[in-house]
């Protein structure tokens, strides 16, 4: 299993993008979560199979209709961030 840490920036906030990143993951049998940033931006942590994972990021690069995502930046989330069951989405931070 990997971790991903994902900040997303565009027209992302608005469109429907945590709702829509969170029925990917499901579909996609990825964990984490979700949540819009108060500059913007869209930021998430997925976790699972490296292939689930990647397909995640590979979405997250187009977002769901009516989002315009410029770009995309990918960190390895490290031990400090604890598993996930689930994938959640959560409020703005």
């Amino acid at each position: 299993m990997i971790k991903r840490r994902l900040r997303i920036t565009g027209k992302v906030q608005g469109v429907g993008f945590r709702y829509a990143l969170q029925e990917a993951a499901d579909r996609l049998g990825v964990t984490g979560w979700v949540r819009n940033r108060r500059d913007g931006s869209v930021e998430a942590l997925v976790q699972g199979d490296p292939a689930a994972v990647d397909a995640t990021i590979a979405w997250a690069r187009r977002g769901p209709p009516g989002a315009r995502v410029m770009d995309l930046r990918v960190e390895e989330a490290g031990d400090e961030e604890p598993d996930h069951r689930d994938f959640r989405i959560g409020g703005t931070i």
